[in-house]
């Protein structure tokens, strides 16, 4: 199976090296990568550039944000199985993604998922908050569970089949978009009970009071648009879950 990983960057320099080596050294021999960059105006580019040779495609170019640079790097993707890691983002070690494969052949199934540290921006060794996803069960999302979006790997069919990001949403697109894989069109899962993922912490959704009070807007918006109806507790519960994951 050819695993295509994606990294979408916009002045990343600061840690895009440790990103793309985490792909590089994997022990899997079948992965393509591809990097999307929305113009960086530092030398994100010619760090990039540095692996060129190891890289399969590289894109640099406007974009109208994230989940617009994700997408373009969706549809570019030949892989069977599609993976993202974004540009502050590492693999733990070198046999994520044969591990990833292995949960692919070995449940006969259309998404994988796994566990995921966040981690201190500076100190990337100090673990913040652990976030264990535990098996997924039909029906999971009503009491507020969703599984870390860095660790999804989703076969590129199912792309194809029931679409990739939706750009309406600001914040939650990578939560509707698994909401409407999982919940809504019941892609078969496979979970590798590993943490394979150190995400610094700081996401665009939790910067800010502001940005999480739109983030849950919108995922009301997304059970709706998907014609789902959540339970009265189903979008307390879902933050709730985050407390009890910072020790």
């Amino acid at each position: 199976m050819k695993i295509s990983i994606i990294t979408i960057t916009y002045n990343s320099s600061k840690t895009i090296e440790q990103t793309i080596k985490s792909v590089l050294n994997q022990t899997y021999p079948n992965i393509e990568y591809i990097i999307v960059d929305g113009v960086s105006s530092d030398n994100t580019l010619e760090i990039v550039n540095k692996y060129k040779d190891q890289i399969h495609k590289i894109v640099s170019e406007k974009d109208s944000g994230i989940y617009d640079a994700l997408n373009k790097a969706i549809n570019l993707a030949s892989g069977e199985a599609v993976g993202i890691l974004h540009s502050d983002d590492f693999y733990i070690d070198a046999t994520v993604i044969e591990k990833i494969a292995n949960t692919f052949d070995q449940n006969k199934c259309e998404g994988v998922y796994a566990d995921l540290y966040y981690v201190n921006k500076d100190n990337t060794d100090k673990i913040i908050r652990k976030w264990h996803s535990g098996n997924y069960s039909e029906g999971s999302f009503i009491n507020g569970w969703m599984p870390p979006h860095p660790t999804f790997f989703v076969k590129k069919e199912c792309y194809t089949k029931y679409g990739a990001f939706n750009l309406d949403f600001k914040t939650s697109a990578d939560y509707e978009l698994m909401l409407r894989l999982i919940q809504k069109n019941k892609i078969k899962l496979g979970y590798l009970p590993e943490y394979i993922i150190k995400m610094r912490l700081g996401g665009q959704s939790n910067i800010t009071t502001k940005n999480r009070i739109i983030a849950n807007l919108e995922d009301r918006k997304a059970w709706e648009v998907n014609g789902l109806k959540p339970r009265f507790y189903t979008l307390y519960l879902k933050p709730l879950r985050k407390i009890l994951q910072f020790f």
